[in-house]
């Protein structure tokens, strides 16, 4: 009984420590590099017309039609890329659909094939095909995921990831106006404010990654400000060039 116990125990702890991390990173990860394309690019823009000297009304005005050009864009490009990827898969699933309909053994061959392939033993892989091949959507499900990598159930929503790509750019390139919809005059405040969300969106990162938070923080707050330095150093240019 306390062999039992403790074998029990070990199982318990080998399970609670067995955990990896999202290797997709789920929501969190396409929600925080959107907020943070937002961010920069926001950011470069402004930089990049305050350096040509401009009036403080012409700032606002660029970053407001930055944000609302870039997250319309932002939501365009992942309804049309989510909604052809989607379309591609739909259609290889009526493909396979038509194949297990027409030549059911000749698909339940084909996947103990790949049973068999994987190491299983020829017997069993036979039996494990024929047994997943009884209902057609099990089979269907199985053959989708073990030759298109897909599972048809949890196809992307076109609609959900413009959604959130919009929303996620909107509100990072919302920082580097914000300030200035709050009486800044000038155009430091908005850096500050952006190049600290840049290093928060950098250290929320960290979670899906193995880097540590600040490590991950410092490297983006760098780059933003790397974009925002040459940008501005560019509006210069073209300010004074112009002129």
């Amino acid at each position: 009984m306390a062999m039992i116990d403790t074998e029990a125990a070990l199982h318990e702890a080998h399970r609670d420590n067995h955990t990896h991390r999202d290797v997709n990173g789920g929501w969190l990860r396409p929600a925080v590099f959107g907020a943070m394309d937002g961010l920069v690019s926001n950011l470069a823009l402004m930089t990049g017309v305050a350096g040509g000297a401009v009036s403080h009304r012409t700032i606002v005005l660029s970053g407001l039609a930055g944000l609302a050009a870039g997250a319309f864009s932002m939501a365009a490009g992942e309804y049309t890329s989510v909604a052809s990827q989607r379309e591609l898969v739909e259609a290889e699933l009526a493909v396979e659909r038509r194949e297990l309909t027409k030549h059911p053994k000749d698909e339940e061959a084909e996947l103990a094939a790949l049973y068999e392939a994987r190491g299983v033993d020829a017997d069993l892989a036979r039996a494990v095909a024929e047994q997943l091949s009884r209902d057609p959507e099990v089979a269907l499900e199985i053959h989708a995921r073990e030759e298109l990598g897909v599972d048809p159930g949890d196809l992307p929503s076109p609609l959900v990831a413009a959604v959130s790509s919009f929303g996620s750019f909107a509100l990072g390139a919302l920082l580097p106006v914000l300030p200035y919809l709050l009486g800044a005059a000038t155009l430091w405040p908005a850096v500050l404010v952006a190049l600290f969300g840049l290093f928060l969106c950098g250290a929320v990162v960290a979670k899906v990654t193995a880097r540590s938070w600040w490590y991950s923080g410092l490297r983006q707050l760098a780059l933003g400000g790397a974009a925002a330095g040459v940008t501005y150093a560019l509006g210069s240019f073209f300010g004074t060039a112009v002129g």
